[in-house]
């Protein structure tokens, strides 16, 4: 699938990042692995993500449906059967892919801990894109359930930053 050429637009770095979130949601929605987008001089170039497993010389191969339950299959516990409330409890989505930082720099206090309670507003962290570092901002009250990733880990946008449980 070839997609057709880019315009270069003006407004830059959150242009760029709101058409990779595009591509990216386009690709995960599609049966390609790959997504190729070149236009002048830059080019970008999606890939699903593959699992590579280790194989152990005597082991046997197991095929497996796309889509199976990985863990499952390997005997380890699924996700499934864990606590169903906590994916449907709320959450502060990233606004945007960047890398994550919970805290305003190495070694200070994270913005919030689990256990803490937040406000609508509240900085909770903030994302790192095209060398701007982003304030994340509450848009729930409550007490922190859950700090999803880990800080300087890469979060793609609507990704859950925390979990929260009103009060």
């Amino acid at each position: 699938m070839t997609a057709p050429p880019l315009e270069p637009r003006d407004g830059g770095d959150v242009e760029l990042l709101a058409l990779i979130d595009r591509l990216a949601d386009l690709l995960e929605r599609s049966d390609l692995t790959e997504l190729e987008v070149e236009s002048g001089g830059t080019g970008v170039i999606l890939r699903k993500p593959v699992i590579v497993a280790t194989v152990a010389p005597n082991a046997t191969a197991v095929s497996l449906p796309q889509g199976a339950d990985i863990q499952a299959a390997a005997g380890e516990p699924s996700t499934a059967g864990r606590d169903p409330a906590a994916s449907a409890r709320p959450s502060v989505k990233a606004p945007l892919t960047g890398i994550f930082y919970a805290s305003p720099a190495p070694g200070t206090a994270p913005y919030v801990q689990v256990g803490g309670e937040v406000a609508v507003g509240q900085v909770i962290g903030l994302i790192e894109a095209m060398k701007l570092f982003n304030e994340i901002k509450s848009d729930l009250a409550g007490r922190v359930v859950r700090v999803v990733p880990d800080s300087g880990a890469l979060v793609k946008a609507k990704q859950p930053l925390i979990e929260v449980e009103p009060l």
